[in-house]
């Protein structure tokens, strides 16, 4: 099905910043994991019983050191951003939470940990979900209504977000375009939009692909922004740039997020919004 799509002030482009907080929430023996995190910018997944210490202190480094070069960049360009975060990693960085409370970004759920709900069954997604919702609730004082797995969901995923009041998810990578997705819930079909994500311009690349460059994916999310630009002419889409406070956050990457910032900026026709203001936009001009 053919939807419409168009931007507010008839922009070329669709700009959707995504901040990862994740870290805290992680895989952990101190959480009452099985194993440790198997992500690790080294490539070392232990799966012992072990505390992998120095990968908790990795992923911490995201909150002390990296935050802060992010939060600069978006106050320094005046830029909305959709932050998805695990809400427990908010709970542990409480004063993360407020500043980006503060500076009117939004936060979209990214589960109430950063673990694999997958495997679960109906009664403890639903449990997962609330117990998400409730936590970033308490923590910025505003309700999510956006959603992001770890990458795997379940069959019930979508219709128990409808049910928690979730508006929109992040979980395809199908598109450029929002588009309306539909779950029986009740006997009733209900809609909730799909804002699609990308993995292509993700800074996941730096732990994934050893000896990739700030250069290198600097010069393809720039790439990817002006084929997209090029497009919007005639069809606008959403540019999708995910990123890591553990990973952009570095100081020898976060120089390329700062000039692929500035490049944005130079570009007065890109609407650079959170994904909740796209998928409301989305929303009205496709009213169920």
């Amino acid at each position: 099905m053919s939807y419409r799509f168009t931007l507010p002030r008839d922009e070329r482009l669709a700009m959707s910043f995504v901040v990862n907080v994740e870290e805290g929430s992680e895989q952990s023996i101190a959480s009452g994991d099985k194993a440790p995190e198997p992500v690790d910018e080294l490539g070392v997944s232990l799966k012992i019983p072990i505390r992998n210490y120095g990968n908790e202190s990795n992923y911490l480094y995201g909150i002390r050191a990296g935050a802060p070069r992010v939060m600069r960049l978006l106050n320094q360009f005046g830029f909305e951003c959709t932050f998805t975060a695990a809400a427990v990693a908010l709970e542990k960085a409480p004063d993360l939470a407020q500043a980006i409370a503060r500076a009117g970004h939004e936060v979209c759920s990214h589960g109430h940990r950063w673990i694999h709900q997958f495997s679960f069954k109906e009664e403890r997604e639903r449990e997962f979900i609330r117990a998400a919702t409730d936590s970033i609730e308490r923590t910025t004082g505003t309700r999510p209504y956006g959603w992001l797995s770890r990458y795997l969901l379940t069959d019930n995923t979508r219709r128990l977000l409808v049910e928690a009041g979730y508006e929109y998810h992040m979980d395809d990578y199908s598109d450029d375009v929002p588009r309306w997705e539909f779950v029986e819930l009740n006997g009733q079909q209900r809609g909730i939009v799909v804002v699609p994500y990308a993995l292509d311009t993700n800074d996941m690349k730096f732990w994934l692909a050893p000896g990739y460059s700030p250069q290198a994916w600097l010069d393809y999310a720039v790439e990817s922004f002006e084929q997209m630009y090029r497009e919007g002419g005639e069809r606008p889409g959403v540019l999708n740039l995910g990123l890591h406070l553990r990973i952009i956050g570095r100081p020898g990457r976060i120089g390329a997020l700062e000039r692929f910032m500035q490049h944005v900026a130079s570009r007065r026709d890109v609407w650079v919004t959170s994904r909740l203001a796209i998928a409301r936009h989305f929303a009205a001009l496709n009213p169920l």
